[in-house]
């Protein structure tokens, strides 16, 4: 936890429960959980611990609502192999607590129709992780089950006011998939939107949360990771475009980071120590930036995002100040289209030129079409660098 701060990290978030309908706190609503079996720990609960000591908000994330379809595979056998046609345990009556009654839904999929038992049953146990750990963010993988999902964010807003003297702190995400039945069921206004590994289109009026992995959700060997260049890329795309990005790294087995993910985090953890200003407590300016390429908006589309080339810039602003994010140490004079006097988007004038980290004045000219800038003499960090533009 410290070093995830250390790296620049202002709220931590903790799996709840994920599509295997086992809790990972001490459930007051099923038995199956992490300190009955397993690890016999309070999972949540310990991470909970560790972030508040380290000043990090906390979060929780469920995936329950899926598991009734996707974890339904449980009642199948093994097709070949030594346990050939051997029911799994699924099958078993005495544990239909945990692998579900008999059911027709077996996908890989949100739930489609699930009874209203179960959807009660998500209720109980999410509000139960609710009211437990207090978390100032509640991811919710999907919907939320109409009427019944709207009366559990609802109690968590009220619960929140409560914890804070009647100030609304807490933030509940929801997905908006709406061509996919009872998968997304956000509503502007009533939670924040959550975008899983993609971006949206152009700077949001209303802030909005991107989650993504710098591999595969959970640990897989030989999953390719991003780099520390992609990563910190496109946290300003989404900065840039008024979003918060929680980032996940796969750990090992015993907890720990294996090397590749070590290095991308020692690598964010350099670039946050110089170029922090120009991300903490920002707000979007009038355009997100400009780009070579286009990226494409919507849920699973990072991919479309490139690491920054000299014809890239991400734009952030606080008070009279604006930033423009860069390509490390061009080797050529760089040109920023919004910022030329006939762009409108700049109509005062412009006084000093700097980058973050750095007490080198720049040396510029504002032309019609471009601000053009002189690059600095000495790089300040490994990758995007930030100019300090002042007026």
């Amino acid at each position: 936890m410290r070093r995830y701060r250390k790296a620049g990290a202002r709220y931590f978030v903790s799996l709840g429960v994920h599509c295997d309908n086992f809790d990972c706190w001490n459930s007051r609503h099923h038995r199956w959980n992490s300190v009955n079996f397993g690890p016999k720990k309070d999972i949540v609960g310990l991470w909970r611990k560790a972030a508040l000591k380290e000043g990090l908000r906390f979060g929780v994330t469920e995936h329950l609502a899926w598991s009734y379809s996707w974890f339904n595979v449980n009642k199948g056998a093994d097709k070949e192999g030594l346990l050939a046609g051997v029911p799994y345990d699924g099958n078993d009556p005495n544990y239909q607590d945990l692998y579900f009654e008999p059911h027709p839904e077996n996908t890989a999929n949100y739930t489609v129709n699930p009874p209203e038992s179960w959807k009660q049953r998500w209720f109980n146990r999410v509000k139960d992780l609710v009211d437990q750990y207090r978390p100032d963010l509640v991811y919710t993988d999907g919907g939320a089950f109409g009427d019944i999902g709207l009366r559990l964010i609802a109690h968590y807003y009220n619960e929140n006011m409560r914890w804070h003297g009647g100030r609304l702190e807490g933030v509940y995400t929801l997905k908006h998939h709406k061509d996919q039945v009872m998968f997304g069921q956000y509503e502007e206004g009533a939670t924040v939107l959550d975008v899983e590994r993609g971006l949206v289109e152009g700077v949001r009026s209303e802030p909005w949360h991107m989650d993504t992995c710098i591999g595969q959700w959970f640990y897989f060997d030989g999953f390719k990771y991003k780099t520390a260049e992609q990563v910190i890329s496109l946290l300003l795309d989404i900065v840039s475009r008024n979003g918060t990005f929680l980032l996940n790294f796969p750990l090992l087995p015993d907890g720990t980071l294996d090397t590749h993910c070590d290095g991308v985090l020692e690598a964010i953890t350099r670039w946050f120590a110089v170029n922090h200003e120009a991300v903490y407590d920002t707000r979007p300016w009038k355009t997100w930036g400009e780009s070579s390429t286009v990226v494409t908006a919507g849920a699973k589309q990072e991919g479309s995002a490139k690491p920054f080339t000299a014809e890239d810039v991400r734009f952030t602003s606080k008070g009279s100040t604006l930033y423009a994010f860069c390509a490390v140490a061009p080797d050529r004079e760089l040109k920023i289209k919004s910022l030329g006097a006939a762009s409108g988007l700049w109509p005062g004038r412009i006084s000093r030129v700097r980058v973050v980290g750095s007490e080198e004045d720049l040396k510029w000219s504002r032309e019609t079409e471009h601000l053009i800038v002189k690059p600095p003499q000495h790089k300040p960090c490994e990758y995007a660098f930030a100019l300090r533009i002042q007026g």
